[in-house]
């Protein structure tokens, strides 16, 4: 999944500005100081004071303060090249009726592509669509290389979703080498659920 430039094209910018934005840039990095890359989010009636307080919709300050929890997809992200082979994985993690199984993963020169499958007991519909929704992170624990990992989407059915993330560099073709390191998340907040699993 490729995230399209964000980078406007404009040739007019009112140089009357450039102060004030230097100063929301540093107030920016002062705030990812003091939350050490945790940066929660306001209340409901904080945006709407500010809202009232500065003369701002609720519905931009909600995207902009939003935004500031998902700063990471703005990195650059590697676009696997040059296929290699499949690695057969075959592990699993099962909790109540819930069965998590990463069956493969697909190795590039460049980086690794994981696959998570989860596949649910729901007989209701109902039951489904109450749910809450939620997201994967994946981190690889073991070896000494440090690996970037992207969830490159991820959708699914009323009883199985599959996720699908980007890790570079390349992980080793051994996987008793490494492990697998699954935590999920609700949405939109980021707040753990409390599910965290090893494969």
């Amino acid at each position: 999944m490729m995230r399209m430039s964000n980078q406007r094209e404009s040739t007019y910018y009112d140089q009357r500005m450039e102060a004030i934005d230097d100063e929301i840039c540093r107030l920016i990095q002062q705030r990812k100081e003091i939350s050490n890359n945790n940066p929660g989010f306001p209340t409901k009636q904080l945006i709407a004071d500010w809202s009232k307080k500065y003369h701002l919709l609720e519905e931009f300050l909600n995207v902009v303060f939003t935004d500031f929890q998902h700063e990471d997809i703005y990195r650059p992200m590697v676009e696997p090249k040059g296929f290699i082979q499949n690695i057969p994985i075959l592990k699993s993690f099962e909790r109540e009726d819930e069965f998590y199984t990463v069956t493969f993963i697909r190795q590039f020169k460049n980086a690794s592509v994981v696959h998570l499958n989860v596949d649910k007991n729901i007989t209701n519909e109902m039951d489904w669509h109450k749910e809450e929704h939620t997201y994967f992170e994946l981190a690889v624990e073991g070896g000494e290389t440090q690996h970037d990992c992207r969830q490159n989407g991820g959708g699914g059915t009323m009883n199985h979703e599959a996720f699908s993330f980007i890790v570079s560099p390349a992980l080793p073709d051994d996987p008793s080498k490494f492990k697998l390191v699954f935590t999920e998340y609700k949405i939109p907040f980021n707040q753990p659920t409390g599910l965290e699993f090893r494969i």
